[in-house]
């Protein structure tokens, strides 16, 4: 565990001396992941973290075995690179908490491909679901995640002899946080 812990430290320290390189140009993103007329940026975030798997059984494809995105965990930085929250699964859904507690539920809306850079999770637009508490979260609106560098499925061999093993994967993304004007 002590080793992991470790390698986790090492990787998240890669991530942020690369925060300032990676920080995408925002106004240039897919239409399917546009924040919607009457909105404007209220934070910019870059995540650094981590999203477990599990292999699994495929319910369609019986004796058949996959990958299976099961859980998210990042810490949220803002562009001094100070921490200011951090995003994880919850029951309620992808949940986006501020350091003051407040916390903004998202539902998705879209996904598209992030093809600047392979082997990475899709860009998203998510749309607030709801809100705990009371602080900065409350005036979200939408999210966009963009510039995402890895994430993705683990390329090791998934099937029946390792059902149940679950891989955790390290990722980075920019989470844009977005109110009504």
């Amino acid at each position: 565990m002590k080793t992991r812990n470790q390698t986790v430290l090492i990787v998240s320290s890669i991530f942020l001396a690369a925060a300032g390189a990676v920080q995408a140009d925002h106004h240039m993103v897919p239409s399917a992941v546009a924040v919607p007329e009457g909105n404007v940026v209220m934070m910019k975030t870059l995540a650094m973290g981590q999203i477990t798997y599990e292999c699994l059984e495929k319910k369609d494809a019986p004796g058949s075995y996959a990958w299976t995105f099961k859980i998210p965990h990042a810490y949220l930085f803002d562009t001094s690179n100070t921490q200011v929250g951090r995003y994880y699964g919850s029951p309620k859904g992808a949940t986006w908490e501020s350091n003051d507690g407040s916390k903004v539920v998202g539902k998705q809306l879209a996904v598209t491909p992030n093809t600047a850079t392979a082997g990475s999770i899709p860009l998203q637009l998510v749309q607030q679901n709801g809100y705990e508490g009371n602080g900065a979260m409350n005036k979200v609106t939408y999210i966009q995640r963009l510039a995402t560098v890895g994430g993705t499925a683990p390329a090791k061999v998934c099937a029946a002899a390792n059902a149940g093993k679950k891989e955790i994967v390290s990722y980075q993304a920019d989470y844009i946080l977005w109110m009504a004007k």
